[in-house]
Formats: structure tokens, C-alpha cells, sequence
């Protein structure tokens, strides 16, 4: 499978690469066929295995033979006007690019689908707050439909409890639960701290403070263990 080279720190010998299928694998200095520098955004080929990648080797490699230096048939020379050919990217580089975007709903989406339990990586301030801002909005609209049945349904205020709405509310959260670790983890491996912090989120009376926290503090300049850092972040 084709990939694209995510992070890879030498000293330590670990990294990550996304394949074409838009999965991160995680891959080891003995993953390499050879000894080679492997910089982000490099293409390579590699065999899957479950979550990891195993026989690496760059596709610069396998080229052989120099580049010709000047215009011939099998390299034709681009035509005056012509855009100039834009390499492949996956995942997260992909951002850079027309596959994906990072705004705010974007952000509080690709939570709720494709990162609903991804624990691994790291996510931006932006991406915390986005999805903090769509899920205080998404849980408004269930009160507001659920009060509106109800009340619909000739319950009075202070004679019976709201059920439909109380149902509405539990579901929304039992199904938004799982995508909130998911960001809190993600959020602390951002900040260069392991994700079991995210307990102390879920303690009485401080949980609030330090979510808070966590969310404030801003992203850890270059990559780490996690993965690189996330894309659009300006210091």
C-alpha cells in the first residue's frame, strides 16, 4: 500500500505513516527494509499489518536511473499555462489542500464520525472548542424539542416530569460520550501529556476546571510521540 509519512524521530526510532486507505499506522526503525531518512510528507510503500506497517521503503527509492534533464516524450514539457502537478497526500496533509477542511463544524463533524473512539493523535484548541461550541448548540435544540413535545402533550409545568425531553437529553450524551474522551485524549496528547488526565475531567467539582484548563493551553510546538503537530497551528 501506498502511504505518506506522518512523523519519524530517529533518535527514538518510531513514526507514523497514513496510508491511501486514510488509516494511521504506526510504524519502528526495524520496519524499514533499509536504513534511510524518512522526512514528513515522504511517500512510501509499505504492507499493513493491523495497525501497523511493516517492510517500509520510499517510492524515491525504487526509481532508478537520473531524471532526465531535459524534455523528451515519456516527460513532455507542460504547456504555457498549465497548472503545475500537485503530489498525492493523505490524512492530515491532506488538509493543506481541497480534501479537507478545518473549520469549526468541520471539526465537531469528522468528531462524531470518523474520530467518534479514535484515541490517537492530537487535536488543536480549534478542534476542542469547535466541537465544545456545536455540541452546547446540538444539546439546546434537543431541550428545546423535547420541552416542545412535552408541553405539546398537555404536561404542565410542575405537575409532571418532561419525559421526552429527559430521554432526548440522556440519549444525546450516552451518544456524544465516547467522541468527548476521544477529544479530551487527544487534546492532552496535544499539550505533550498522557490522555489518563482526562479522568480528572470527569471528577465532582474540579472536572469543570480542569477541562477548562486543557482547553486553554496552547498546542506543543513540533511533534511529539503522538504525532505531528496539528495542521494550522501558528506560534
Amino acid at each position: 500500500m501506498r502511504g505518506e509519512v506522518l512523523h519519524y524521530d530517529e533518535q527514538q526510532g518510531f513514526g507514523f505513516i497514513t496510508g491511501a486507505d486514510g488509516k494511521r499506522y504506526s510504524f519502528a526503525r526495524e520496519d524499514l527494509r533499509r536504513e534511510m531518512a524518512l522526512a514528513r510528507g515522504a511517500e512510501v510503500e509499505f504492507q499493513p499489518n493491523g495497525d501497523r506497517a511493516s517492510s517500509i521503503f520510499s517510492v524515491r527509492a525504487r526509481m532508478t536511473g537520473p531524471e532526465p534533464a531535459t524534455p523528451t516524450a515519456a516527460s513532455p514539457r507542460p504547456l504555457p499555462g498549465s497548472a503545475p502537478a500537485v503530489p498525492n497526500h493523505f490524512g492530515r496533509n491532506a488538509e493543506n489542500g481541497t480534501i479537507g477542511s478545518s473549520g469549526l463544524w468541520d471539526y465537531f463533524w469528522r468528531g462524531l464520525t470518523t474520530n467518534y473512539v479514535d484515541f490517537s493523535g492530537r487535536a488543536r484548541r480549534k478542534e476542542f472548542w469547535g466541537f465544545c461550541l456545536f455540541w452546547t448548540i446540538g444539546l439546546a435544540v434537543i431541550v428545546g424539542v423535547g420541552l416542545s413535545v412535552d408541553l405539546g402533550s398537555g404536561i404542565e409545568q410542575g405537575d409532571d416530569l418532561p419525559i421526552v425531553m429527559i430521554c432526548l437529553v440522556v440519549l444525546y450524551i450516552l451518544l456524544t460520550f465516547l467522541p468527548w474522551v476521544a477529544l479530551l485524549v487527544r487534546r492532552l496528547h496535544d499539550l505533550g501529556l498522557t490522555g489518563w488526565l482526562a479522568i480528572l475531567c470527569f471528577l465532582p467539582y474540579i472536572g469543570w476546571l480542569a477541562t477548562l484548563v486543557f482547553g486553554l493551553i496552547p498546542t506543543q510546538a513540533g511533534d511529539n510521540k503522538w504525532g505531528p503537530m496539528p495542521v494550522g497551528v501558528r506560534f
